[in-house]
């Protein structure tokens, strides 16, 4: 079996798509598939389609649910050579039911290697390596987690907690270029990014960072004051003490038009520090 879902959700068996069309059954297979190889709860289930109002026939209705995947996945396997049956694929265990993935593969589950990957690869000194390796874990989303499926609570939280996952892959790999000297390359995914998360202090400090390296001091200046009104304004909060530090070593640096080389020489933790120890998600 394989199992997409960092994007629009895709599940094949056999190589045939096993994802329905109707909302509710895709909300179950999207639960189901996300924890493949794992018992997933009556409970949650119930909890993801009806939220805390289940009608009295939701377990009722919830066994028509994975009938009908059944179904699906019973096509799938007409004229394999397998042994395996639908009830082996969807299998009714106590308390719950497991989808079998059959050691095919999931989309999560590769960027989870990949992205652990480069994190020790970052760890260990290895900047091209890691860039290389979250480079490639990054790309396996093609949009937002179950961009297609209309998420209730359980799968609102999963889809919460990937993105976190995403993002932190995202801030690694970043920094990781930023230690390769790629700053200018940086410029313009860093515009869209700090637009789109307007709060998030690291991705802003790895923006001044690539724009003060690029010659461009006064612009990284411009980006810690629009962060510190959007702060107050909207959480009444101040930059961490962090990225106050950081707006001060550019303050200090040669003035804007210099060599960015000059950075490392004239604000000392600008040009050298791992950007996270700068500033604090």
């Amino acid at each position: 079996m394989d199992i997409d879902v960092l994007g629009a959700l895709a599940v094949r068996e056999n190589g045939v798509s096993i994802t329905p069309t109707a909302p509710k059954p895709r909300q179950v297979l999207a639960l189901l598939a996300l924890h493949a190889d794992q018992v997933v709860p009556v409970s949650a289930l119930i909890e993801e389609l009806w939220g805390g109002l289940p009608p009295r026939s939701a377990r009722t209705t919830l066994q028509t649910y994975v009938l009908q995947l059944r179904a699906l996945i019973a096509t799938a396997l007409e004229g394999s050579d397998t042994s395996r049956t639908a009830k082996d694929v969807l299998v009714t265990l106590p308390g719950g039911y497991l989808l079998s993935g059959g050691g095919g593969a999931s989309d999560v589950r590769e960027f989870e290697r990949l992205s652990g990957l480069g994190y020790r690869a970052m760890d260990a000194g290895d900047h091209p390596g890691g860039a290389r390796l979250l480079r490639e874990a990054l790309a396996l989303w093609s949009g937002p987690a179950f961009a297609d499926v209309q998420g209730g609570v359980q799968l609102d939280m999963e889809i919460r907690r990937l993105e976190e996952t995403r993002l932190c892959a995202l801030d690694q790999r970043i920094e990781a270029d930023l230690r390769l000297g790629r700053h200018r390359e940086l410029l313009a995914e860093l515009t869209v990014l700090v637009s789109r998360y307007r709060t998030h202090e690291n991705l802003h400090g790895q923006f001044m960072l690539a724009l003060h390296r690029s010659g461009r001091r006064g612009e990284a200046l411009d980006v810690y004051q629009r962060l510190r009104t959007t702060l107050v304004r909207d959480l009444g909060l101040e930059p961490s003490g962090a990225l106050r530090r950081l707006q001060r070593s550019i303050l200090m640096a040669g003035p804007e038009g210099g060599a960015p080389a000059a950075v490392g020489a004239g604000a000392g933790a600008v040009g050298s520090t791992r950007v996270e120890r700068l500033v604090r998600v």
